[in-house]
């Protein structure tokens, strides 16, 4: 067998000399003080320093600030003949980069003696933000689920304040003094609700009414009520591309979105404190690279999107905080604003989108927030015309939580129906097949024990294939619905819902096939 080969094979120096300056990691050689003796060309890649700059100089110009010590305490290991392996540090470029390194560090003997050290330093800073990267998103979609499991509890219970309260009102005389409380029990479970919608855009789960909104357009239509959220210290200024192509979104969430940037930019300026925030919009075509250098977000498609970006003239922030924004109450203020930016990192990625921040000490912060441009217009909902509310019929109410029945069936009732309920899917099958020809609607919450609401919607539609299904949760239509499409449901209403919001959905679902 013969082999064809450069290498002086009789001359294992020179071979040795070929695999080091061959190798992809940084090899170096130097004495029991720290003085570099060899360095090879993947250390003058890796460390930016050439050869001649390096050799003769003790190692330590790569430390960063902070670690005086650690090269120090490496080399007292390795005088007591100690290796140093896979040992994860960070080091400083010769452009002032600082860079993750993993290090292997032995020691060099010779005639039973330590002369010196080897330093063998593999460049893994790719791989740490890839780990980091995976880190935060595991740690977002836990909260996230958190965020919605709350969210839906808690619309639950509103479900019943919300209920019982509008039921109240409508029964009530006009002259009756509990009235006004009952509007602010009605005022505050709104309020509440909108809570509850900030922690389902936290989710990922908060879209509501998706249509074509332009970007431009919305930020000027709510810039006076922005202005008037913030110091008069601070000057709102605009720089809005008036020809963005339209963007599928809430608008509504859009507002919040825009409306948190803006307030949280003026308070990194502070309370009288001349500043400025600048609000822009443009169209952008981005590339798997952009997404990767620039955005640091390869998890959505390249394409075509419309920028946003809000920039203060504020205090900027440190990567340490940077890393932290997003989570939900973490604030830089004495007091906080609640979920703030966790918000709106929760809002851009229900719509399919990314963000990025920049930010120095003393220099000002810029959010970049990318959302996909869209081609075609989709078709905007037209309000329902109005009508008699009341009805006639049986509906059957599935859903586990019992405040939620009890405040359905009195709703119902004052409307003119008659009500069965069931605490859980099996229940509401075994009802519905004893009552399938008196049954008109079927109000089923999507989350139960037993039997949840996909599989309970399946079985009744097997027993009358022509049911009418209302689907009630206390997530958000878009995500309530998708397990759902093209399998015949009626109608979705969203919890928590009043008195006549229940009953308009009902008749609307009814005079529908009746028409039909």
């Amino acid at each position: 067998m013969s082999s064809n080969t450069s290498f002086p094979l009789h001359e294992p120096a020179a071979l040795l000399s070929a695999l080091i300056e061959s190798s992809e990691d940084a090899i170096v050689s130097k004495t029991l003080e720290g003085i570099v003796l060899t360095w090879n060309s993947a250390a003058e890649r890796i460390y930016g320093y050439p050869a001649d700059e390096a050799i003769g100089r003790a190692i330590d110009f790569l430390l960063p600030p902070g670690r005086p010590d650690e090269e120090a305490e490496i080399l007292h290991r390795i005088r007591k003949g100690e290796r140093v392996e896979h040992y994860e540090a960070v080091r400083r470029r010769k452009d002032g980069e600082l860079i993750n390194v993993s290090l292997t560090i032995s020691p060099i003997r010779s005639g039973g003696r330590i002369i010196g050290a080897s330093h063998i330093a593999r460049d893994i800073t790719k791989q740490k933000q890839l780990e980091e990267q995976l880190r935060h998103t595991q740690k977002l979609e836990s909260l996230g689920v958190l965020a919605g499991g709350v969210a839906h509890d808690f619309n639950n219970l509103l479900t019943g304040i919300l209920g019982n309260a509008s039921l109240a009102l409508e029964t009530v005389s006009s002259n009756n003094p509990v009235r006004g409380m009952l509007r602010d029990i009605l005022a505050a479970s709104e309020h509440a609700s909108h809570l509850t919608r900030q922690l389902l855009a936290y989710a990922g789960k908060g879209r509501f009414v998706v249509e074509p909104v332009n970007l431009s357009s919305l930020v000027r239509e709510i810039s006076h009520l922005v202005q008037t959220s913030i110091p008069k210290s601070v000057q709102l200024r605009l720089d809005l591309q008036e020809d963005v192509p339209a963007i599928e979104a809430d608008s509504s969430q859009m507002q919040q979105l825009v409306m948190n940037l803006v307030i949280n930019g003026a308070e990194a300026i502070g309370e009288g404190t001349a500043g400025t925030v600048l609000v822009a919009t443009n169209v952008q075509d981005v590339d798997e690279q952009y997404l990767l250098t620039t955005v640091g977000n390869t998890n959505i498609p390249p394409g075509r999107y419309v920028n946003l970006e809000v920039h203060d003239t504020g205090v900027g922030m440190d990567e340490a905080t940077i890393e932290r924004i997003f989570d939900p109450f973490f604030t830089t203020k004495f007091m906080g604003r609640g979920l703030g930016l966790a918000a709106v990192q929760g809002i851009v990625r229900s719509h399919k989108g990314a963000m990025r921040v920049y930010s120095r000490r003393g220099k000002g912060s810029t959010f970049k927030v990318l959302l996909p441009a869209i081609e075609q217009p989709v078709a905007r909902s037209t309000r329902e015309p109005e009508q008699v509310l009341t009805g006639t019929g049986a509906v059957l109410v599935v859903d586990d939580e019992q405040i939620v029945r009890r405040t359905a069936k009195a709703m119902l009732e004052r409307y003119g129906y008659t009500v069965v309920l069931a605490e859980n899917g099996q229940e509401a099958v075994t009802l519905f097949r004893m009552l399938a020809d008196q049954i008109a609607v079927v109000l089923l919450d999507m989350t139960m024990p037993v039997m949840g609401g996909e599989e309970t919607f399946r079985a009744v539609q097997s027993i009358r294939p022509d049911v009418k299904v209302i689907l009630s949760s206390g997530y958000n239509e878009v995500e309530a619905v998708r397990r759902f499409t093209g399998k015949g449901l009626a109608g979705f209403i969203q919890k928590p819902y009043s008195a006549s919001a229940l009953a308009q959905k009902i008749k609307t679902v009814l005079d529908m096939h009746q028409i039909a």
